[in-house]
């Protein structure tokens, strides 16, 4: 059995495959996701996923799924799974489900009376297009495969249901048919690698029940339109494959077009090579420029997020090329226009947030990790030192440099961190004034770009840097550290005693301004208080506001989302912090941690991590299907084992 594998047992029983979630990307911003039983639970699920550019930066569910039918002898056996109400399902093609397996493709093995039939999925790389593979491993005489597809032609946040503007017509292409369903979308090209007989049959199949919505507080029906059925007769081995795009494709190119994508894929068969393919689904290339995706289904290009993740999701697991098509070929012009004021050349979202300009300091301090120090001088000091200048001189929208060193903002009225869930457009946790991690961050940028410059030779500079950062750190002591552990943030007078993970970066990063006493108290109680196995809560159990469980309608999951739930983003920041600490004693603790995440390859979405987990027992996941930071943290943990172990190979016998 492979890595990624899972038998009839699971797959028929719906209370488990129907929460069990399945994503591939093609790395421009297409995806394709559904459940281990092929039936859509989201409004964001979907065949065929992509962004219009002509209409707005939202995704567009194209193709909402496509049925299989077996037909033999006469007798037909719908594949299709399709929930209408909490017990109702119809048809009910997951009685025939044998397996699944994604360790190379997504395959699933259906058995109808003496046939088998597989289904294997992939994206074309960079193209918006779907191709599904068809293989009749064992039939009859007679067999036909009739496929009907249910189109959506909607943002993935809505729901569409039957109306009179539909256009139902289909017209005709080389092996396949094309729709337009609704004026000012592309046409849906269908296509087969053989002939595929065609019958025009449009209907509207109604209340279509995704239980994820109703969860979550939203519209859970609607209504898709179905224009007709595939039939195309199928012989014992024979493939078929089937591709849906917004251009006609050249059907007697599908086959090499298969295998070409096929040998781009590589082997899931354990946990970190799981997190390498999740790392390259959050990459997005549209023409020569290039984001990293903070996340699937709903997710766009966050600045804080893509810098918070890009090192680990590119270097971090040997994808170089992509470091440079984010950063240096999208990213540090993105951030050039942020200093110089040109907003428009900017499609980061979030840019302007506090702490942005200081995670991409970071990220840079990550990657100097991988190359030489001098390169790293060369091709980004002055733009560190830039940032650095532009902050100090207050001209920043939402970040200030105050006379005793440390860095304020104003998060009463807008967030200013990642905590940054809001209710009636105001934060529900309102960070603001010196927040902890923000003012860790300023204090190791500030050493960093010193160091970068002295790199350079520009002494005098990192000498103001050095003067400046020791003002900052002296002051943050002062103002953060309680005597136990560091406040959250202070405001005036009022200081934050909460127990929060955003403490860690104090000690993980590598200038740190605590001593080792103090760094040692932060890490014990965020062990003692935050620890579980999937990562540091937001909030710790011994708090009057802990709300461990991520549930409800959207007003109580936004209340409990940074009060108790965990956030898999901080557990580098905490293995770094651990490994600091206990130094060679810390690694078979780190380990343990790992084996936290191991069951979540084959728990929720196959293959990677999701946003968040409930902060107590069973510690079930929610939030997106596929989160950045989550995974760049759990990736930046196995790097920090990986540093700990050339440590002490490197070590004098």
């Amino acid at each position: 059995m492979s890595y990624l594998s899972f038998d009839k047992n699971l797959l028929v029983n719906l209370d488990r495959s129907l929460r069990q979630e399945i994503l591939h990307t093609n790395r421009a911003g297409a995806y394709t996701a559904t459940t281990l039983a092929d039936c859509n639970t989201r409004k964001y699920h979907g065949l065929l996923v992509l962004p219009l550019a002509d209409k707005d930066d939202e995704n567009y569910v194209l193709l909402s799924s496509l049925d299989e039918t077996v037909i033999q002898h006469g007798a037909e056996f719908n594949l299709g799974v399709h929930q209408y109400e909490e017990h109702l399902f119809s048809p009910n093609g997951h009685k025939y489900l044998r397996a699944y397996d994604c360790q190379l493709l997504s395959k699933t093995t259906y058995r109808v009376g003496g046939v088998i039939l597989t289904k294997e999925r992939l994206l074309v790389s960079f193209e918006p297009r779907v191709l599904i593979r068809y293989t009749l491993v064992e039939a009859g005489q007679g067999t036909v495969l009739r496929l009907r597809p249910f189109l959506a032609f909607r943002a993935t946040n809505t729901l569409t249901h039957e109306n009179p503007y539909a256009n139902t017509h289909m017209e005709p292409v080389r092996n396949g048919q094309k729709n337009r369903l609704y004026e000012g979308f592309p046409p849906l090209f269908m296509q087969f690698s053989k002939q595929a007989a065609y019958r025009h049959q449009p209907d509207w199949y109604k209340d279509i029940y995704y239980f994820k919505e109703q969860e979550r507080g939203y519209e859970s029906h609607e209504d898709l339109f179905v224009p007709g059925y595939f039939d195309v007769p199928m012989k014992q081995g024979e493939s078929l494959i089937f591709s849906a795009g917004i251009t006609e494709v050249n059907p007697a190119t599908l086959k090499n077009t298969w295998r070409k994508e096929e040998n781009r894929h590589w082997q899931r068969d354990n946990m970190y090579a799981c997190l390498r393919n999740a790392a390259s689904q959050f990459y997005k290339r549209v023409g020569d420029k290039c984001w990293l995706l903070a996340g699937y289904p709903w997710y766009k290009a966050e600045a804080r997020a893509q810098f918070f993740s890009l090192c680990d999701c590119t270097m971090g697991v040997g994808r170089p090329e992509y470091w440079d098509a984010i950063m240096n070929k999208t990213a540090v012009q993105e951030v050039q226009a942020f200093l110089q004021g040109k907003y428009e050349d900017i499609r980061l979202v979030g840019m302007d947030e506090p702490d942005v300009l200081l995670w991409f300091v970071r990220v840079i301090q990550e990657y100097s990790h991988y190359v030489d120090m001098n390169q790293v001088a060369t091709q980004y000091g002055q733009l560190l030192y830039d940032i650095i200048t532009f902050i100090r001189g207050q001209q920043h929208p939402r970040l200030f440099v105050h006379q005793n060193g440390l860095v304020w903002t104003d998060g009463t009225e807008r967030p200013a961190t990642w905590m940054n869930a809001v209710e009636n457009g105001k934060p529900i946790t309102p960070r603001t004034g010196y927040i902890v991690e923000i003012n860790a961050l300023w204090y190791n940028a500030l050493c960093f770009t010193a160091e970068l410059m002295r790199v350079l030779g520009k002494e005098h500079r990192a000498d103001l840097l050095d003067y400046q950062a020791e003002l900052t750190r002296e002051q943050f002591v002062q103002v953060f550290w309680n005597g136990h552990y560091l406040d959250d943030y202070v405001s005036d007078s009022y200081h934050d005693h909460e127990v929060r993970p955003n403490q860690i970066w104090a000690v993980s990063l590598p200038y740190s301004p605590l001593n080792k006493k103090q760094q040692k108290a932060v890490v014990d109680i965020c062990t003692k208080e935050l620890y579980t196995p999937k990562g540091l809560r937001t909030l710790s159990p011994k708090s009057g506001c802990y709300r461990p469980v991520y549930i409800g309608g959207e007003k109580e999951r936004d209340h409990n989302l940074h009060n108790g739930p965990v956030f898999p983003l901080s557990i580098a920041a905490y293995g770094k912090a651990y490994m600091r600490v206990y130094e060679h004693s810390g690694e078979s603790f780190m380990r343990r941690l790992l084996i936290g995440y191991e069951a979540e390859m084959r728990t929720l979405t196959i293959g990677t991590l999701s946003e968040l987990y409930d902060g107590n027992p069973p510690f079930k996941g929610h939030g997106g299907m596929s989160y950045a930071p989550s995974v760049s943290g759990v990736i930046g943990v196995y790097n920090s084992l990986k540093e700990l172990e050339e440590k002490k190979n490197n070590q004098p016998s």
